[in-house]
């Protein structure tokens, strides 16, 4: 399935070339670091700042695998 009339934007280019200079380790060094600021967040009592920090973990993990896929395989 691949349409060569389908191309990335120049937004998407630019945002694509300068997160690709950043290490996969730093978005799973931000996951961790938000769930021990939710642990802390929680062991303070502040239940509903926890939750939202929290919640921080999956996108950052995310953002990590589609860095290494557009570094492993590139973009347009």
């Amino acid at each position: 399935m691949n349409n060569p009339n389908l191309n990335e934007g120049e937004t998407t280019k630019a945002i694509e070339n300068v997160t690709a200079q950043l290490p996969s380790k730093f978005y799973l060094c931000l996951a961790v670091g938000a769930m021990v600021g939710s642990a802390v967040l929680k062991c303070t009592g502040h239940k509903h700042g926890a939750l939202f920090v929290g919640q921080w973990v999956a996108p950052f993990l995310l953002f990590g695998i589609y860095n290494k896929i557009v570094k492993t395989e590139g973009h347009d």
